[in-house]
């Protein structure tokens, strides 16, 4: 079988399917989201990359695969990707973290609202249950809030210790937050049920369901105060296996 070789002038590039992703962000309108979101860090001078120009091209490098900082710079040098994306220049990767240091957690606080709020009002659900949950995250290195605290698999070993709500009906993260690793399960449950109901705005709370690590007198009492239906599990400690007796 002959084969065929010729030669082309045109640019190329191995990322041609960022194409279909630059489709998706036009029709989900992802400029008017970002441009619309008051709590975005702006540039400190007139020569600086825009938010939008930095928070895009920060995505585009990592569904091509980024998983660094460095990586950043084999997207920012495809030409191609900048005439599918429309940049004149992608942002290089010292941009990215002089931009990402601004964001602190009040800052997080706010941006997050604004993008938690406007993702799920993009979702047809309500009634929805709302499911609780904590992990344990263990650390090697000198991480921000990484401490010493309960870690079954690595006792001792400092540890990051997230809270996580889930919304069942949809398989969708409604909410996380990143405690320290003394932290207890139930620690601060209260105000992240708030903050999470408070980015579901606009939706119907059916059921909250809650591991054994939330069975706490407080949890029940502002769960009983807002009138919300719960699931709680409970440690089968000796009064209880005596009450159900």
């Amino acid at each position: 079988m002959e084969m065929k070789i010729a030669f082309t002038d045109k640019e190329i590039t191995p990322w041609g399917g960022m194409s279909l992703l630059r489709n998706m962000l036009d029709q989900i309108d992802f400029t008017t989201v970002v441009e619309g979101c008051p709590a975005l860090p702006q540039p400190g001078s007139n020569r600086g990359y825009s938010p939008l120009r930095i928070i895009e091209s920060f995505m585009v490098s990592v569904w091509c695969g980024a998983n660094r900082f460095l990586h950043t710079e084999v997207t920012r040098h495809d030409s191609v990707l900048t005439q599918i994306f429309g940049w004149d220049q992608a942002p290089g990767n010292d941009t990215y973290k002089r931009y990402f240091s601004k964001f602190n957690q009040a800052v997080n606080q706010r941006v997050f609202d604004h993008f938690y709020r406007w993702y799920f009002s993009q979702l047809r659900f309500d009634n929805f249950t709302l499911d609780f949950d904590s992990s344990i995250l263990t650390r090697y290195g000198q991480q921000e809030g990484a401490k010493s605290g309960y870690n079954p698999k690595k006792p001792g070993r400092f540890s990051h210790h997230p809270l996580m709500a889930f919304i069942a009906d949809s398989l969708m993260v409604a909410n996380f937050w990143l405690r320290s690793g003394d932290a207890h399960s139930a620690n601060n449950f209260v105000g992240f049920l708030e903050d999470t109901l408070n980015k579901l705005n606009g939706k119907q709370l059916s059921l909250v369901r809650l591991d054994s690590g939330f069975y706490d007198k407080e949890v029940f009492d502002y769960l009983e105060k807002r009138d919300l239906s719960y699931i709680v599990a409970a440690r089968f400690y000796r009064p209880i296996k005596w009450a159900i007796a």
